[in-house]
């Protein structure tokens, strides 16, 4: 048993020290102070994990079964020590929150800034749509009661056609992003929670039935990034997968200039 309980503790304490078991490179511009405070948390907590742990297996061998052992003695509480651990698990709790406060603040109770990309994130079992405002800046009237997921896109959302603010509303598979340009993105589930999660963006929200959820970020880097739901949805979870592009601004301009002359001809 002692060999088990070290063994476990120190391989996997290896691991995460030599990196192996390290986050996605970074790829969006909030994501390096989430990262730091990830750090903070692991090291901290990687100290008392590796403190009980091996304290842990010194006790099952000091007082393991053999010829001769005294007899165990059994402890029926110390104020002393219970009001020690209590205290300091408190002071380490409370002190990682205050110190992640600015952290948490950033992304989840300031808003986007006035010039952030409008995109719309649209999670249907199992799979991810993004729809964007088009010149006018505004969404279209959906009705998710006239939605047909056998459509795709514009009629899997339900968008009402006889809206004029949806004339222009580009609905897409592939979520494209111009580098550099920060994003405001709303939230929306169709049918369970799901939650939208791109591990390079440092990005992970729930999408909730009946709520309209905003969350922002600022891509930094170019290329293809994976979608995940990190929530379980039902039977097709594991296949819930989506794609961010990150594309240079002149890209993604003409991008939604194709998509734009594409809608004007149907």
């Amino acid at each position: 048993m002692l060999v088990v309980i070290w063994l476990i503790t120190l391989v996997s304490t290896y691991f995460f020290y030599t990196g192996q078991w390290s986050p996605l490179p970074l790829a969006s511009a909030h994501g390096a102070a989430i990262d730091k405070q990830m750090a903070l948390t692991m090291v901290l907590m990687g100290v008392v994990f590796l403190a009980a742990q091996l304290g842990l297996g010194l006790f099952v061998w000091k007082y393991r079964d053999r010829s001769g052992a005294p007899a165990a003695t059994y402890s029926h509480g110390h104020i002393g020590l219970e009001w020690t651990w209590t205290a300091l698990t408190a002071v380490l709790f409370v002190g990682l929150n205050l110190m992640g406060y600015n952290v948490w603040a950033a992304n989840r109770i300031h808003g986007a800034g006035p010039n952030a990309m409008q995109v719309e994130v649209t999670a249907v079992q199992f799979t991810w749509y993004f729809r964007y405002p088009g010149p006018d800046g505004k969404f279209g009237r959906v009705d998710y009661q006239k939605s047909d997921a056998s459509l795709g896109n514009e009629g899997a959302l339900g968008l009402d056609d006889t809206d004029p603010a949806s004339k222009d509303d580009i609905v897409a598979g592939v979520l494209m992003l111009p580098v550099n340009k920060e994003v405001d993105a709303t939230l929306r589930a169709q049918d369970v929670i799901h939650n939208f999660n791109v591990p390079a963006m440092r990005v992970k929200q729930d999408a909730v039935p009946g709520l309209m959820v905003h969350t922002h970020f600022t891509p930094t880097q170019t290329g293809d990034f994976e979608v995940a739901c990190a929530e379980l949805c039902g039977l097709g979870h594991y296949k819930m997968r989506g794609t961010v592009r990150v594309v240079s601004e002149q890209e993604f301009n003409q991008w939604m200039a194709e998509r734009q002359a594409e809608k004007q001809q149907q």
